[in-house]
């Protein structure tokens, strides 16, 4: 019996994973010399989100002035450091996401979150264009409560312009923090590796305004 990629496991169904960290390289493929797993320097601050295939992800957020590293990994799921073709099968619970390491006196959450809603279309549940599953659901990741309050308050108000347009309700999950498990070595900075690779992020074409 073929398990549904749409629903999330039961803490009975997921898979067990391992006590062993996925190896990945040592510094960003783009960030020269900037750490891919840390130590990061003082004063930055981490953000992590899930908008369908992490690879397209990933560089949405690389190229914005202020971040520092970014990388891809699995979160918000069951299973402990989960393989590729685990999360695939949909038996982790874990949703596909950027760890995006940035210098909040350069950028802010606030425009991270700008990026965040205006690369996709939130507001297709378990898939993410023809990418279908629940690691491709919508998601953001706060780490405290200020946060948070900034996801809830853009979530709000992308809902009111996206109804305009005619979408549906938004589907993205708002949680704290998850662990962030690191996606094996050739999905890190997948793109910029094979420049002609597959990227199937779409957003709605609309914009976020921002709280003032």
């Amino acid at each position: 019996m073929l398990f549904d990629k749409r629903k999330l496991p039961t803490d009975e169904q997921a898979l067990m994973g391992r006590d062993e960290l996925v190896p990945v390289e040592v510094f960003h493929y783009v960030h020269n010399n900037h750490h891919l797993r840390g130590p990061f320097p003082e004063g930055l601050k981490k953000a992590i989100f899930g908008l369908g295939c992490f690879w397209g992800a990933e560089r949405k957020f690389w190229q914005l002035n202020g971040v520092y590293s970014t990388a891809v990994g699995y979160a918000a799921g069951i299973t402990a450091n989960p393989h590729y073709e685990e999360v695939c099968s949909g038996q982790t619970g874990h949703n596909e996401v950027v760890l995006v390491v940035y210098d909040p006196a350069i950028i802010t959450y606030a425009e991270l979150l700008k990026v965040f809603w205006e690369s996709h279309n939130p507001t297709q549940g378990m898939q993410q264009g023809n990418d279908v599953g629940t690691q491709y659901r919508s998601g953001i990741y706060f780490f405290d409560a200020n946060e948070q309050q900034l996801a809830e308050q853009t979530h709000n108000a992308y809902q009111q312009t996206l109804t305009k347009m005619g979408y549906g309700l938004i589907t993205t999950e708002i949680l704290e923090q998850p662990i962030f498990y690191y996606a094996e070595a050739y999905h890190q900075q997948y793109l910029a590796k094979n420049p002609n690779g597959y990227c199937g992020l779409g957003g709605t074409g609309a914009t976020v305004d921002l709280p003032a």
